[in-house]
């Protein structure tokens, strides 16, 4: 176990150790390297036929049982599958376990007005449209050029037709705009999908101006909503500046905090009551997420 907590950066060791400290050592037994995940992309194939298209490549897989679209291959290698006719087809998109669960909670219905704030490369963006039958009427952000172009790529691979994809900062959305639901993925630390012998950009500076940024998005996303509409907020760290207090923040706000239940057996650290977060381990990413009501 010390090799690891050496591997971890000071700060962050110190941190999750004060912020987690009965659950500090199963956090970084988490930053490990996850077998390829993915989920099928029911805009153009069902699970049952993209499971036996896996078994004809002769793959090892399971399918999670909180999430029949959801598969976790053994031994498999990211770059084949990505090269496979399965992919290139839009029949699957590679994701991971945690980052699907915001649109499992956001749950989007045909016919309601869904803002993807933050959308690119678009993996969320195509399972919310996928979760709703391609009915919802989804608007997604990106204001990243490069970020932009890759996003719209993906929404044409996975045939995500009813999607408004707009260059934008979401910060800059006309007020004019209003959504019965919102998706705010977060950008954020990445604290969560830290992986031991990888390089990372983690910082005591790039907290603080992730915190800043999820604060204005919030915001902003708040002002969207329609009154009663929601807003599922998430990121893929597990540090409290960046969940708690952007959660305390939205309340400050006048937003309301609307309890999640867990999904399944997925491995869960202690958090604010009626948030959830994800402990990382060998197959799921760190991630928070709390749903807010206008």
């Amino acid at each position: 176990m010390s090799d690891i907590i050496e591997q971890i950066p000071a700060f962050l060791r110190e941190l999750l150790i004060k912020e987690y400290p009965n659950d500090a050592e199963r956090i970084f037994r988490g930053f490990v390297r996850r077998p390829v995940t993915l989920r099928a992309n029911t805009l153009k194939a069902t699970a049952e036929e993209v499971a036996d298209a896996l078994a004809q490549m002769r793959l090892s897989f399971c399918r999670m049982p909180w999430y029949g679209d959801a598969f976790l291959l053994s031994g498999a290698d990211g770059r084949a599958i990505a090269e496979s006719p399965l992919y290139r087809e839009g029949k699957i998109y590679l994701q991971s376990l945690s980052s699907m669960l915001p649109p499992l909670f956001l749950v989007p219905k045909a016919g309601e007005s869904v803002l993807d704030m933050t959308a690119a490369p678009g993996g969320k963006t195509t399972q919310l449209s996928a979760l709703s039958g391609g009915k919802a009427l989804i608007t997604a952000c990106e204001k990243d050029k490069i970020r932009f172009e890759r996003l719209k790529f993906n929404l044409a691979r996975q045939g995500a037709g009813r999607v408004n994809a707009m260059q934008v900062d979401a910060l800059k959305l006309d007020g004019f705009f209003r959504f019965d639901k919102i998706l705010l993925d977060a950008p954020c630390s990445g604290s969560g999908t830290l992986t031991l012998g990888e390089r990372t950009k983690i910082s005591p500076e790039l907290v603080k101006n992730c915190a800043r940024t999820q604060k204005l998005l919030l915001k902003k996303g708040l002002g969207l909503l329609k009154k009663g509409g929601v807003l599922l907020y998430s990121t893929c760290s597990v540090l409290k500046e960046e969940n708690e207090a952007a959660v305390a923040f939205a309340l400050s706000q006048g937003a309301t905090l609307l309890p999640l239940a867990p999904i399944g057996d997925i491995p869960l650290l202690p958090s604010l009551a009626g948030t959830v977060t994800v402990c990382p381990d060998e197959i799921f990413e760190g991630f928070f997420l709390a749903m807010l009501q206008k």
